[in-house]
């Protein structure tokens, strides 16, 4: 008997976005390495690249991540 059973189909109301697909889907349809998710809404996974990008730019020009006392290259 297996301790963990690989769950197939998802939950309704769980989205997904596909990296590889470029798609919604809804439960995990493809592996974990592959997606974004889950999300509560069908829009909100249609977001995803928008929303990883936003966090990406926030991320980019937080002072608190930049370290302005190193010169570059250290």
């Amino acid at each position: 008997m297996a301790l963990f059973k690989k769950r197939t189909v998802g939950k309704p109301g769980e989205w997904y976005y596909c990296l590889e697909h470029k798609k919604v889907e809804e439960g995990p349809e493809c592996p974990n390495k592959d997606r974004f998710g889950p999300y509560a809404s069908r829009e909100e996974a249609q977001h995803a690249m928008d929303t990883a990008r936003e966090r990406n730019l926030e991320w980019e020009t937080d002072p608190n991540w930049h370290d302005k006392s190193s010169p570059p290259g250290d």
